[in-house]
């Protein structure tokens, strides 16, 4: 690819003499301006590897040139040298801190000006080479961190799905409390990213019951008060699997694992805690968790109305539930209700953001043994 030079000076006869002599080699393609403004214009729209600027020009000097050059985009590295007849100290010193690179006799057959606009040539070439590798690096980095982030999510998904095989028939509790949860959480304003994250972790809430023995988490009939105490340690069980992790979606699923059945009265285990000490992902996956068992089909009960389960949550608001989550959860009442009734999006077809990981997961599920049984949700 030819070096990209950018030409300008008030005098068509010194363009074209810098033209020819930048172009005698074959190497470098120059494009060429009279006036110094629209020389400006044109480099707002195409990236040039080297700029030649005269000093003395109507409109706008030399100097100026190179400041407003230097600020565009991209513009930051790349050679320019200022042609001028008056290089006294005062002016290579202003010119320098404007931004030049290096400073070109006008006379037309120096030797000078020719061995130096050569080391131009190439350092705009090698700058546009260093430049290049630069953006392909990043594309590359960008590209490994997109991989990364999509094998963390699929972990978290298929860890998620692991637990609930053991404690429901269908992976769709976890991806309907996953869908409550970015409604709450976006409309409690909470950061996008922080949004993303939530949604991605909240399937991790239950994790710990990997550990309940299955004669409990499996009894279809009504636990006992000393059954319940081993069903609640489930939260303190699951931070301790999700603890201590680099992984900023692990360390997010374990204060959800450890949070989610806090209440905000003081009233919740496991550690007793209430209103904002409780973090606020664990208080949005409270809600979403608390509706989606009460909306659902169990061995033990049939699904509660979803107008009977909202009222529950407005009852409990200020209670058992963090006021403004209820509230932003209902505010969006009529994706609720299309999430949690039969038109609700299936397993298979989870969000885009999710679909080439879920969908894996629902092959394996379709070619796998039947799950376990649905249990009571603790």
């Amino acid at each position: 690819m030819l070096t990209q030079a950018l030409l300008v000076d008030d005098s068509r006869s010194v363009l074209n003499f810098l033209k020819r002599h930048i172009e005698a080699e074959g190497l470098v393609e120059a494009t060429t301006f009279l006036d110094p403004v629209e020389a400006l214009t044109c480099a707002r729209e195409r990236m040039f590897d080297l700029v030649l600027v005269d000093y003395e020009m109507p409109h706008m000097d030399g100097i100026s040139f190179i400041r407003v050059f230097r600020s565009l985009p991209g513009c930051a590295d790349i050679p320019i040298a200022m042609i001028t007849s008056r290089q006294t100290d005062d002016i290579k010193m202003e010119a320098l801190q404007a931004g030049a690179t290096d400073f070109l006799p006008k006379a037309p057959q120096s030797v000078e000006m020719t061995v130096r606009l050569r080391n131009l040539i190439q350092l705009g070439a090698a700058v546009r080479k260093l430049s290049d590798r630069a953006a392909h690096l990043a594309s590359e980095v960008a590209a490994a961190t997109r991989k990364l982030g999509e094998r963390e999510e699929e972990i978290i998904l298929r860890l998620a799905l692991a637990v609930e095989y053991r404690d429901n028939d269908t992976g769709e509790h976890t991806l309907r409390v996953a869908r409550y949860s970015r409604i709450i959480a976006e409309q409690l304003g909470l950061p996008a990213r922080l949004c993303r994250d939530i949604y991605l972790a909240a399937p991790l809430h239950d994790v710990g019951k990997v550990a309940i023995p299955d004669n409990i988490l499996l009894k279809p009939g009504r636990l006992t008060a000393e059954e319940m105490a081993v069903i609640r340690t489930h939260a303190a069980i699951g931070e301790r699997i999700l603890a201590d992790s680099s992984c900023e979606l692990i360390q997010l699923g374990a204060q959800i694992a450890a949070g989610h059945h806090e209440r905000w009265d003081g009233a919740g285990y496991p550690n007793g805690l209430s209103a904002d000490s409780i973090p606020v992902a664990a208080r949005v996956v409270a809600v979403a968790d608390v509706f989606d068992a009460l909306t659902s089909r169990r061995p033990y009960k049939e699904p509660m109305p979803l107008d009977v389960a909202r009222d529950y949550l407005v009852e409990n608001k200020g209670r058992q539930f963090d006021p403004a989550c209820v509230e932003a959860f209902l505010s969006r009442w009529d994706e609720v209700v299309e999430i949690a009734g039969p038109q609700a999006l299936p397993f298979q077809r989870i969000e885009a953001s999710l679909a080439p990981m879920t969908e894996r997961a629902a092959e394996s599920r379709r070619a796998g043994d039947n799950p376990a049984a649905p249990v009571p949700a603790a």
